[in-house]
């Protein structure tokens, strides 16, 4: 053997290598298909090993000790956050309610605007569809009473679309307001009422909402020509005699009733997150919403 090769020859290695190889080697002679052969190849690693120095073997298993080592450590890493992050450690951190509480109203805008916008949102949606104007419902009544039912079908139809077009230009301004909330926002919402995202919402968006409502909604009516349909009747009913005329001013009508009807949604929204797991969609909103469901 070349002491070049493995350093100094070891009378304990040397009997180690003949006690570890006796057996490959012996199967090494009978070679018939070749299971003696691949027996001493499969092994060859380990007996390097052994015919190095101690020091050096020792080294070679400290290493492959730490490297075992770390993996574990890396592993218990990953389930101590994946458990932080599912709510079985204490109370999150500052950090984490902060991130949970704008991401909740995130989610809970986007979804909002998302229903509220479509196709239908406000007519196909009985909880939030505007309805013949209040201050003229006998209007309404006589209107109905002459025959003119698809007239009056068609302005409400049309004054619904009109608030489902001014709400797809809510979520910047929501997203604007969510970015500028402080710490004392944060936690007054965490630990607030069922609707207290919306509240929030309400209050620091509504002015801004208003103003960006209301040309849209202006424009939407003006673009569905929902005067064709509200003119005659109105014009229709203050011909009867004996009644008091009425004109409601159609454009604040449908602006306020589409801002309540938004706000409606973002509340369902935020009680849902509030309230059911499932609509968590996210670690963090489990790891925020999580602990007040188990701190009570």
């Amino acid at each position: 053997m070349d002491p070049g090769l493995f350093g100094k020859s070891n009378p304990g290695h040397t009997n180690h290598f003949r006690w570890f190889i006796s057996g490959p080697v012996q199967q090494v002679g009978n070679v018939e298909n070749g299971v003696g052969l691949f027996l001493f190849l499969k092994h060859l690693p380990v007996i390097w090993l052994l015919l190095v120095k101690p020091s050096r073997m020792r080294k070679a298993i400290l290493l492959l000790a730490i490297s075992f080592g770390l993996a574990a450590c890396d592993q218990l890493q990953q389930i101590a956050e994946q458990a932080g992050q599912e709510g079985i450690t204490g109370p999150p951190t500052q950090a984490q309610i902060s991130e949970g509480i704008r991401e909740a109203l995130i989610v809970g805008a986007s979804n909002s605007v998302w229903q509220t916008s479509k196709n239908n949102g406000f007519y196909g949606n009985a909880l939030i569809r505007i309805p013949f104007p209040p201050e003229a419902q006998k209007v309404e009544e006589i209107a109905r009473s002459l025959g003119l039912d698809k007239q009056v079908d068609q302005f409400v139809e049309t004054m619904n679309h009109g608030a489902e077009q001014a709400a797809a230009k809510a979520k910047p301004i929501f997203v604007s307001a969510i970015k500028q909330m402080t710490l004392r926002d944060v936690y007054d919402i965490w630990r607030g009422e069922k609707d207290a995202a919306t509240q929030y919402l309400i209050k620091t968006t509504r002015p801004k909402l208003e103003a960006e409502f209301r040309p849209v909604i202006q424009s939407a009516l003006d673009q569905v020509e929902v005067t064709r349909y509200w003119n005659p009747i109105i014009s229709n009913y203050n011909q009867i005699p004996l009644v008091s005329p009425v004109n409601p001013d159609l454009d604040e009508y449908v602006l306020t009733e589409a801002m309540d009807g938004l706000f409606t949604v973002i509340a369902l929204e935020e009680a849902k997150i509030r309230e059911d797991p499932v609509a968590r969609v996210s670690s963090i909103l489990r790891r925020v919403f999580g602990y007040l469901d188990n701190a009570g």
